[in-house]
Order: C-alpha cells, then sequence, then structure tokens
C-alpha cells in the first residue's frame, strides 16, 4: 500500500464563479484519491482562510458527499445554520435535496476531509441562482431551473 504525499498543496483564491459571479475565498486542497488513482471515490482534504466559504450552497442528485472536520470551526449552512468542530462530521446522500457549504466564520484557517462518489454523471442544483450544473462525462451546462 503506498503512503501518500501530504504535501502537494494546490491553492486558489476562490475568484468569483463566473455563472454566478460569487466568491467562495482563498482556501488550499489536497486531492488525495488521485494520488493512487482511485476510481470509485474521491478523497481530499481543503483548508479554508478566515471569511471562505467551501462552495456555494448545492446539492447532488448522483454523489454522496461526506465531510470531517479536522481542525478549527466550520460553519455548516444548509437552511439553517450549524456550527461545526474539528471531531464533527456531516454528510449528504445523493438526491438529498439539502443544499449546503460550508462556511469558515472564525478568524483561523480550517480544515476539512471530504470523501465522495466519483460519478461521471451528475446534476448538481444551486438553488439559491436558480440554476443547475448538468455533467455528462467531459461535458458540462447549465440551466435555469
Amino acid at each position: 500500500m503506498p503512503k501518500l504525499s501530504m504535501t502537494n498543496w494546490r491553492t486558489g483564491n476562490g475568484d468569483p464563479n463566473p455563472i454566478f459571479g460569487e466568491a467562495t475565498g482563498p482556501f488550499a486542497e489536497l486531492v488525495l484519491g488521485d494520488q493512487v488513482n482511485l476510481k470509485q471515490f474521491g478523497v481530499r482534504i481543503e483548508r479554508l482562510a478566515p471569511g471562505s466559504r467551501s462552495s456555494i450552497r448545492h446539492w447532488h442528485l448522483a454523489e454522496d458527499e461526506f465531510v470531517y472536520v479536522l481542525t478549527g470551526e466550520l460553519v455548516l449552512v444548509e437552511e439553517g445554520e450549524v456550527l461545526l468542530h474539528a471531531g464533527d462530521a456531516a454528510a449528504w446522500p445523493a438526491g438529498s435535496e439539502v443544499a449546503h457549504c460550508l462556511a469558515n466564520r472564525s478568524n483561523t484557517e480550517a480544515s476539512f476531509l471530504i470523501v465522495g462518489v466519483r460519478s461521471s454523471k451528475d446534476i448538481v442544483t444551486y438553488p439559491d441562482h436558480g440554476v443547475r450544473l448538468i455533467r455528462n462525462g467531459t461535458d458540462r451546462k447549465y440551466e435555469a431551473l
């Protein structure tokens, strides 16, 4: 079994999304599953700077999602909000119409583990923007709800 590298972090600014115009803020991610070519599920660690979010609130038709907070604290934003601390977890089964994202509203960096299905086809709904993303292999298109 290969030991995975914990040093290949990719950083991003979380620039405004070209479709929604909304920025999510600075982040860093370490994609672990790709290091050993996992096919059925993806695994990564994400670090969020203070004031950053994991994504725009969304839900997946075809993908399960699981998150586990490693360090710091994050606000789980759904219809309401719940504070998550290191050691807390949350999950959404595929098709669960619960739009969600994580927000770092603290003054320190926070990190979390993400595990999800690697589905080549999915529909991702962004209810706050009235848009869905239809993903079919490498093809992607947005359409109004």
